[in-house]
């Protein structure tokens, strides 16, 4: 009787120990599981992380590249909405890069390639404008050589008034000629033109977009390029802004008025003097409509002296 009680109690033991050993191994299996799975989790955060970063250095390379021509184009006379253009809506993607939850590399690297082929054709475009400017100024050293050489042909001419006449009309036509293309030249270029919002405590917000109700005054700050065909002395710029309809606000209370432009009459928004230096100077315009802004992209145009000079907008959502 004792023997058949100690033989259960061995078979019970035996029991549990193997039961024990299969638990033991189970419980091995679900951490491996485990632990693989948290490792592969951990390399696919890893390697997220770096495309992030190689998407971001990428993103910042082509702001500066964008940066560059942007101040190229615009030192030879050419127009840089669409750069500026270009350039808000990278900083967007950077933003939404570093801020979004959910972000396809993909879709960026789609971006990435559509920006590269912008700056490839934009530099078919600079291409050009150095071209237009090298003959520009070969032109008028051309026509100032040939100026000062009908001015001797008239003087030793005198006794041919047929030949003299001649001679000053074809001076006269090449002198308007020289004249126009010396003025078109010296003309004022805005460079850089930005619109901050300014709301009703004087807080200054910049990005180009901004909400209805923190939008009190506005700020358009642009620099004037440095050219040392224009004349140091005082420039009335006028300003006009253009409504998401297109329409131009004004009012002839705050300082609105027209000038003159291309033939025909303009309203602007507001004007000012400003002293031209030649010193690359900053200007700033503050306008203070009076009314709440619409939600829509605003526009910005800048004259002078018979030019459009430089463009700019903002957005108010």
């Amino acid at each position: 009787m004792e023997q058949m009680q100690e033989r259960k109690s061995n078979t019970a033991m035996t029991a549990g120990l193997v039961l024990a050993c299969a638990l033991a191994a189970l419980f091995g299996f679900l951490y491996f599981n485990a632990r693989q799975d948290i490792d592969a989790k951990n390399v696919d955060i890893s390697s997220k992380t770096k495309e992030l970063l190689i998407t971001n250095t990428k993103l910042d390379s082509i702001s500066a590249q964008l940066d560059a021509k942007i101040a190229e184009v615009a030192s030879l006379g050419g127009q840089v909405a669409d750069l500026e253009a270009l350039k808000a809506q990278l900083e967007k993607d950077k933003k939404n890069l570093v801020n979004a939850k959910n972000v396809s590399i993909k879709d960026y690297e789609t971006k990435i390639k559509g920006y590269e082929a912008a700056l490839t054709a934009k530099d078919v475009e600079i291409a050009k404008l150095r071209e237009e400017n090298a003959q520009l100024s070969t032109e008028v050293k051309t026509l100032g050589n040939e100026n000062s050489t009908l001015k001797t042909d008239v003087s030793t001419l005198k006794t041919d008034k047929q030949a003299l006449a001649d001679s000053v009309y074809a001076t006269t036509v090449k002198n308007r000629a020289l004249a126009e293309k010396v003025t078109l030249a010296a003309a004022l270029k805005a460079m850089n033109v930005n619109v901050n919002a300014i709301n009703s405590r004087g807080k200054e917000r910049e990005g180009g977009e901004y909400k209805a109700k923190r939008v009190e005054k506005v700020k358009i700050s642009f620099k004037l390029m440095e050219n040392p065909l224009t004349k140091k002395e005082d420039k009335v710029i006028y300003m006009r802004m253009l409504d998401p309809q297109g329409n131009v606000i004004s009012d002839m209370a705050t300082g609105s008025g027209a000038f003159m432009f291309g033939g025909k009459e303009m309203v602007y928004t507001a004007k000012q003097s400003v002293e031209y230096d030649n010193s690359g100077q900053n200007v700033d315009f503050i306008y203070s409509r009076g009314a709440s802004y619409s939600k829509g992209k605003y526009s910005i145009e800048l004259y002078s002296e018979g030019f459009n000079i430089g463009r700019g907008s903002f957005e108010v959502k």
